[in-house]
C-alpha cells in the first residue's frame, strides 16, 4: 500500500504514535488509508450541508474495509463575492484548491482520495487535484438546489439579480424584488440552473471520475447520501484494482466531456476549467476543437439560464447518463473509456432511458443541430472568445453596432443602471481577464441588469473576462489576447464598429490592420490593479484564458 511509507516497520513507530494520538487503533492503521477531503463552509450554500456527504461517504470507506480521514478545502461563493473586489479572487481560489489538495495528499500518502466540492471553482480545482496527484480517487458532489415555482415561474438565483435591473428600469417594486430574494434559493445546494457548479458537476460524470447521478440528485434527496455511501464503498474497490485518474481521463474521456457539455449548453465557465483539468491530466484542449464538436452535436436541453428547465428536472429526466445515451444513437460517445464504477461508459449508460423528451429532445428532434456553446475568433479576439450560444436570442446571433468602452466592471454597471446604454450597443469591459483583473471576474451583474431591463435582445456585452453560467444574451467572454497583454480589445474605442457572427464564429473590430498597429504602438499597459499578496502573485503567473488561466 502506498501509505505503507508512512505507517509500516519500527522506523514508523513514531509516525504510529501520532495516529493513535489522535485515537486511531491498529486495526484503523492497518487498513488502506483514505483521504476525504470536504469543502464544507458556513458561507457557501451548496456547502452548507457537506459535513452530511462526509459522514455518508466515511460510512461507505469503513463498511468497504478502508480507513476515512478528512481535512478541509476552501471555497468561495461566486454569488455572494458578484460584483465588488471580492470576485477578484473566486476563479484564483482554483489553484489554491488544487494546490492545498496535492499538499495533504501527498504529504500524507494516503491510498486513495475522495473529494467533496460543489461548487464553481471548488470543482475543477479538486479535478485537478486529482489529475495531478494521480491516486485511486473519486468525485462526490454535494448535489443540486431546488427550483420552486411562484406565480408560475421556476426562480433560482439569477431570477434575484434580473430582478434588481427590473427595478433599475421601473418595472418592479422593491416589494416584489424581496419576495424573489424570499424564494429563489430555497435551501442547500449549488444554484439550480444549469450554471457553473452544476455544468462541471455533470461533466465530472462524464469525464469518469463521478458515479452516475453525481451532476443532478438534489442535495436534499436522500439518494444523494445514498450515492456518497456508494462513492465511499467504491473508492476502495478503485484502490484494490490500482484505478487511478491517469487511466480514466484520456483525450477521448475529455471529448466526451465537450460532447455532452453542447449538448447540455453549460456555462461558459467549463471551457476555462476543462483545458485546466486536461493540462494536469497531460492533455492539451485547443479551443478550436470546442467549435468542431459544437459543429455536430445538437443541444438537447434548453437548461435556466437558456430555458425554463432547472438542473432537478434534468434528473426526473434521466439524468446525464441519459443525454449520453441520446448522444450515442450517432456514435458521438466514446463508449469504451473506464470509469469510477469500475465498468466503461457503455456499461454505465445501457440501462438509461430519457423519461421527458422536452427536457431531453431526442436527437432528431434537437432545440438545434449545433451546441450551445460557440468559440469566436477574429481580429478582435486572434486566441478566441466564448459564447453560450444556447442563451442568446435568435435576432443576436449576428449583430453590429457601436463600443461602448469601459475599463472595468464596476463603470459598465454605472453606465447600465444610469441609463446610459442604448438599444444596439456593444458593451466591452476590459482589464477584467486573468491578468487585468486580476483574477478575471465573473459579471453577472452587468448581463442581469441589461436581461433585467429587457435589453439582453438589443444590447451586447463583450469582455476579456468572463460570464457567470447564469448568463443568458450575446455575453461573449474570455476575449483574448486580454487587454493587459496587449490585445486588441486594449485599443478600442468609443463608437468603434464590433461586428459579431455567432453562427460563423466570428468576431471583429472595423477597424483596418493599419489603423490597429497605429493603437498598439501609442498603448501602454496600465498599472496593476493589485501588486501584493496572493492576487499580485497570480497575476505574475496566470496564463491567458484560452489556455485555461493556468499558472506557469
Amino acid at each position: 500500500m502506498k501509505s505503507d511509507i508512512v505507517k509500516k516497520g519500527i522506523e514508523r513507530a513514531p509516525h504510529r504514535a501520532l495516529f493513535k494520538a489522535m485515537g486511531y487503533t491498529d486495526e484503523e492503521i492497518k487498513r488502506p488509508l483514505i483521504g476525504v477531503v470536504n469543502s464544507k463552509n458556513e458561507i457557501v450554500p451548496g456547502h452548507i450541508h457537506l459535513d452530511s456527504i462526509a459522514k455518508a461517504v466515511k460510512a461507505g470507506i469503513r463498511m468497504a474495509g478502508g480507513t476515512p480521514i478528512e481535512f478541509g478545502a476552501i471555497g468561495v461563493c461566486d454569488g455572494i463575492a458578484m460584483g465588488h473586489t471580492g470576485m477578484k479572487y473566486s476563479l484564483a481560489t482554483r489553484e489554491l484548491i488544487a494546490d492545498s489538495c496535492e499538499a495533504m495528499g501527498l504529504a500524507h500518502s494516503f491510498d486513495g482520495m475522495v473529494f467533496i466540492p460543489n461548487c464553481d471553482k471548488i470543482v475543477p480545482g479538486m479535478l485537478m487535484a486529482a489529475a495531478r496527484i494521480n491516486v485511486p480517487s473519486i468525485v462526490i458532489s454535494g448535489g443540486p438546489m431546488l427550483s420552486i415555482k411562484r406565480n408560475g415561474e421556476n426562480l433560482d438565483l439569477n431570477s434575484v439579480f434580473e430582478a434588481v435591473g427590473s427595478f433599475k428600469a421601473g418595472k418592479m417594486t422593491e416589494e416584489e424584488v424581496l419576495e424573489y430574494e424570499e424564494d429563489a434559493c430555497p435551501g442547500c445546494g449549488s444554484c439550480s440552473g444549469m450554471f457553473t457548479a452544476n455544468s462541471m458537476n455533470c461533466l465530472t460524470e462524464v469525464l469518469g471520475l463521478g458515479l452516475p447521478g453525481n451532476g443532478t440528485i438534489p442535495a436534499v434527496y436522500a439518494k444523494r447520501i445514498r450515492l456518497a455511501k456508494t462513492a465511499g464503498m467504491q473508492i476502495m474497490e478503485l484502490v484494490k484494482k490500482d484505478i487511478k485518474p491517469s487511466d480514466i481521463l484520456s483525450t477521448k474521456a475529455f471529448e466526451n466531456a465537450l460532447t455532452v457539455d453542447m449538448a447540455l449548453g453549460c456555462s461558459t465557465n467549463s471551457i476555462l476549467h476543462l483545458p485546466a483539468i486536461a493540462h494536469e491530466a497531460g492533455i492539451e484542449i485547443n479551443l478550436d476543437i470546442v467549435n468542431e464538436i459544437s459543429s455536430r452535436v445538437p443541444n438537447l436541453c434548453k437548461l435556466a439560464p437558456a430555458g425554463e428547465h432547472h438542473v432537478q428536472e434534468l434528473y426526473e429526466a434521466g439524468g446525464v447518463q441519459a443525454v449520453m445515451k441520446e448522444l450515442a444513437k450517432r456514435d458521438l460517445i466514446n463508449l469504451d473509456l473506464m470509469t469510477v464504477t469500475g465498468e466503461n461508459v457503455g456499461e454505465n449508460i445501457k440501462d438509461a432511458q430519457v423519461k421527458n423528451s422536452e427536457v431531453i429532445r431526442d436527437i432528431d428532434n434537437p432545440y438545434s443541430q449545433t451546441g450551445g456553446i460557440a468559440i469566436l475568433k477574429g481580429n478582435l479576439a486572434p486566441d478566441g472568445a466564448v459564447v453560450k450560444r444556447s442563451a442568446v436570442s435568435t435576432q443576436m446571433l449576428i449583430h453590429r453596432g457601436p463600443a461602448r468602452v469601459f475599463d472595468s466592471e464596476d463603470q459598465a454597471i454605472g453606465a447600465i443602471y444610469g441609463g446610459k446604454v442604448n438599444k444596439g450597443d456593444v458593451l466591452v469591459i476590459r482589464y477584467e481577464g486573468p491578468k487585468g483583473g486580476p483574477g478575471m471576474r465573473e459579471m453577472l451583474s452587468p448581463t442581469s441588469a441589461i436581461a433585467g431591463m429587457g435589453l439582453d435582445k438589443d444590447v451586447a456585452l463583450i469582455t476579456d473576462g468572463r460570464f457567470s453560467g447564469a448568463t443568458r444574451g450575446a455575453s461573449i467572454g474570455h476575449v483574448s489576447p486580454e487587454a493587459m497583454e496587449g490585445g486588441v480589445i486594449a485599443i478600442l474605442k468609443e463608437n468603434d464598429i464590433i461586428n459579431i457572427d455567432i453562427p460563423k464564429g466570428k468576431l471583429n473590430v472595423e477597424i483596418s490592420d493599419g489603423e490597429i498597429a497605429d493603437r498598439l504602438k501609442d498603448w501602454k499597459a496600465p498599472e496593476p490593479r493589485i501588486k501584493k499578496g496572493y492576487l499580485g502573485r497570480y497575476a505574475k503567473l496566470v496564463s491567458s484564458s484560452n489556455t485555461g488561466a493556468i499558472l506557469k
